[in-house]
């Protein structure tokens, strides 16, 4: 069983490794409008296209010091650490993932790794651009709600699990839409509002989406408190609160039930 557990966690870090990698890939190529399907990886700076061997996630980074092969511009530590946090996603979600990982939960594993890819380069890209682009969005709706279908064939109380997605889907989404129509966008963007909504198809119940508004707000206040207090960010300064909602949401889906629990028991036990 060790085994067979390394053996995974092996293979998840490679995937892990390869998706950040793509990811990488991706968002730049989809932010310049470039075929991201067919198109060839190439330096930022100079546009040489890169051959096969550096291509090889992380290691490609190592061997080439950092550096372009061509240009020698530095390459930014964006690649190498997407690359690491994606694995790492990876394999935290297989080492806790709230139940066992077989029959139908192999499968809603698989398209909780795809999920993952997508929210990780949402998060690069709302970082970058301040920007949550719809068909990213959208894409991964249609597969939150792929798992979500997947879940409900497989329930015992399927009218209970409905409501769940339904509720969690207001809150997380309802709310803020609430907030970006009082207050006209300025408060927060539409994206975030279709973001909600996507992460409240996949933490699935509403007791898990109010936690992962709150967990988002608290992350959000831990980074930006800081920053203000230094001076570095202004009262008015706008930062993306999409990777906080991401963050959260990762959180949530691997550990809510264990958070939540451990609320209720010490508000029976205080």
């Amino acid at each position: 069983m060790i085994l067979l557990m390394l053996m995974v966690i092996i293979v998840l870090v490679i995937l892990g490794l390869v998706g950040g990698s793509f990811v990488n890939a991706f968002v730049w190529r989809f932010h310049e409008n470039k075929n991201w399907v067919s198109g060839r990886s190439e330096c930022i700076y100079c546009h040489h296209q890169l051959s096969s061997i550096e291509l090889i996630p992380l290691l490609s980074y190592i061997g080439l010091g950092g550096k372009c092969h061509y240009c020698h511009k530095h390459i930014s530590l964006q690649y190498p650490l997407v690359e690491l946090f994606t694995a790492l996603v990876f394999i935290v979600s297989y080492i806790y993932w709230p139940v066992p990982i077989k029959g139908v939960q192999v499968l809603i594993f698989i398209l909780w790794l795809v999920v993952v890819i997508g929210l990780v380069a949402l998060i690069i890209y709302d970082i970058k651009w301040m920007l949550l682009p719809n068909s990213i969005v959208f894409s991964l709706i249609a597969v939150g709600l792929l798992m979500a279908i997947i879940n409900l064939l497989n329930a015992q109380n399927k009218g209970t699990m409905t409501l769940n997605y339904i509720e969690a889907c207001a809150i997380s989404g309802g709310i803020f839409y609430v907030i970006y129509v009082l207050s006209k966008g300025k408060w927060i963007g539409g994206g975030d509002v279709k973001l909600g909504l996507l992460l409240g198809l996949l933490v699935a119940t509403p007791e898990k989406a109010f936690l992962l508004l709150f967990l988002a707000s608290l992350i959000g206040s831990i980074v930006s408190v800081p920053l203000m207090l230094s001076g570095k960010m202004k009262r008015k300064t706008l930062i993306p609160f999409g990777p906080f909602l991401i963050i959260s949401c990762f959180v949530i889906e691997l550990a809510g039930s264990n958070i939540l629990h451990w609320y209720m028991h010490m508000l029976i036990y205080r």
